[in-house]
């Protein structure tokens, strides 16, 4: 599945549920199912700054797509992570750098967050777009002969 098929399901998914509370039952229901990151990697390399809880994010890449993997200290938070890490999971660094997730706004998400939370979630992007511009940026170095 494409990037734009996986935002676009999701879209289609979220606005469904009318109810932001509802919307937010769901997101933390994404949370709850969300398998914990191992202890290993619950650290200060993988810690997202600027979140009042704790916010880890891992990158891997492999076969030339990029896999995120998320956990936080707090539901909601590990919710909304859950949306982006889900969305640009399996996808090339080409595909996140031209994607923004102006999805969560256009769906009213970020509005009902805190500004903690909000600041948390922009630098989940952050992590994720430097991510995919240093993968980007390997694979065309290793490409040079």
């Amino acid at each position: 599945m494409t990037l734009a098929e996986k935002k676009q399901e999701l879209i289609e998914e979220l606005t469904i549920i009318e109810d932001p509370q509802e919307r937010f039952a769901y997101i933390i229901d994404l949370a709850r199912t969300l398998e914990p990151l191992p202890q290993e990697y619950q650290i200060e390399t993988f810690l997202i700054k600027g979140c009042m809880s704790q916010l880890w994010l891992v990158p891997t890449f492999k076969d030339g797509r990029c896999h995120f993997r998320v956990d936080s200290d707090a539901v909601i938070t590990k919710g909304v992570a859950r949306l982006l890490t889900d969305l640009y999971s399996d996808c090339t660094p080409e595909e996140i750098l031209e994607n923004e997730p102006t999805f969560l706004a256009e769906l009213g998400i970020d509005q009902h967050l805190s500004p903690n939370r909000r600041n948390g979630l922009s630098n989940v992007w952050k992590t994720i777009r430097a991510y995919a511009e240093l993968c980007l940026k390997n694979q065309e170095e290793n490409a040079r002969p």
